[in-house]
């Protein structure tokens, strides 16, 4: 499974973060009773910026493991399972 960041710029994390600061700020304006049960829910958002800034360093190819596996196709040594490649089909099927 292939996770494609590099739609992701960090100007679109600052524009979610604004406009989460701008919600909060309305739902603030709109509180009328300090007696009012309240929640405060966090998205945790420098985890998230050090998660994009890490993903969108990384490189898009692994190219240690593409020769690796190269190197062991043209070496007969990297075998396929028909059996266990099918079996994953239909349970992604399911």
């Amino acid at each position: 499974m292939r996770i494609d960041l590099s739609q992701v710029t960090q100007s679109q994390v600052s524009v979610e973060q604004n406009a989460k600061k701008v919600s909060e700020q309305q739902f603030s304006a709109s509180e009328t009773s300090d007696t009012a049960d309240r929640t405060t829910l966090s998205s945790g958002s420098s985890s998230v910026d050090a998660l994009v800034s890490k993903a969108m360093g990384s490189p898009e190819i692994r190219q240690d493991l593409v020769d690796q596996l190269k190197q062991s196709v043209s070496s007969g040594q990297y075998k396929l399972d028909p059996g266990a490649i099918a079996s994953s089909m239909l349970d992604e099927q399911a």
